[in-house]
């Protein structure tokens, strides 16, 4: 419980930022490597083991919002306010691809998946998606080598008139569902309070899980069955998928506005206004 190395950019904030995913091979210092969005457009990424900026890249005109790599480590996806997408290199520092469908809407989630499913009839080494406030979600299947990007599907959830300005609505927030192959998870504010289970292969929601609030966090486990929610009202929310089991845990002082599973998923790290906690999973 030390901090190990700590970078510093004046006059920006950091907004977002990504680990490089590791190799499959042992874990390697030279390897540890993670990317920062911040307010004025740009990104940076920086080494770990050598304490230093290894690069900086202005891919955006408008903050930052999101940001992820490719499965592969290759190329850096990122969001902005304004709705862009864009591709970047870490090795070239180019701009490779531009994305203007979510334009006009702040991305609020990035992610990245290795391609698992053979019958979308399209190439490509990974698929990914990008959630936008305004309660869309594009999913793409792409080879960033053949520089190929496709969109597989397009995602629009309803919701009623909100009663103040979108910046105070809850998150729209989805993420590919480890244990069912195909599926992508959504939560956001809409007609009821509950979290969506979307089947790319049908094209439809096949599950609803209802919830006590809008979340606004949302986290779910690589190695069990099991899904993270935050609430607005210093909720964290435990379910085992489907949702059998349910566990609530007040000890948050605000909003829970983040849940991240450790990989081994033993693990489960919030946070809200003041306060990071680091929860253990037992007999999962």
């Amino acid at each position: 419980m030390e901090l190990v190395v700590q970078f510093q950019v004046l006059n920006q904030s950091c907004q977002c930022l990504a680990w490089k995913p590791q190799p499959v091979i042992a874990w390697g210092a030279e390897s540890q490597h993670v990317v920062a969005g911040y307010s004025d457009g740009t990104m940076r990424v920086f080494s770990i083991s050598r304490t230093e900026m290894e690069l900086k890249l202005h891919p955006h005109t408008t903050a930052l919002t999101a940001v992820t790599y490719s499965t592969d480590g290759e190329m850096i996806l990122s969001g902005s306010k304004d709705g862009l997408v864009a591709v970047s290199s870490p090795r070239t520092g180019m701009t490779i691809r531009v994305l203007a469908d979510h334009k006009g809407s702040p991305i609020t989630v990035l992610q990245c998946t290795r391609k698992q499913y053979h019958d979308f009839g399209v190439e490509g080494g990974e698929i990914w998606l990008a959630t936008s406030s305004d309660r869309r979600v594009s999913i793409w299947a792409s080879d960033w080598l053949k520089d190929k990007c496709e969109l597989l599907d397009w995602l629009s959830f309803p919701a009623p008139a909100g009663p103040k300005g979108l910046s105070s609505l809850p998150p729209s927030l989805a993420a590919f569902c480890p244990w069912e192959p195909g599926t992508v998870v959504y939560v956001g504010f809409g007609l009821q309070k509950e979290a969506l289970f979307y089947s790319l292969r049908k094209k439809q929601v096949v599950e609803k899980i209802s919830l006590p609030y809008f979340a606004t966090s949302l986290s779910l486990s690589p190695a069990a069955p099991f899904m993270a929610v935050g609430f607005g009202e210093r909720l964290l929310r435990l379910l085992r998928c489907p949702a059998s089991d349910v566990q609530d845990y007040a000890g948050h002082d605000d909003a829970v506005h983040l849940c991240r599973f450790a990989p081994s998923g033993r693990r489960l790290l919030t946070a809200s206004h003041s306060a990071v906690l680091v929860w253990e999973l037992t007999g999962s």
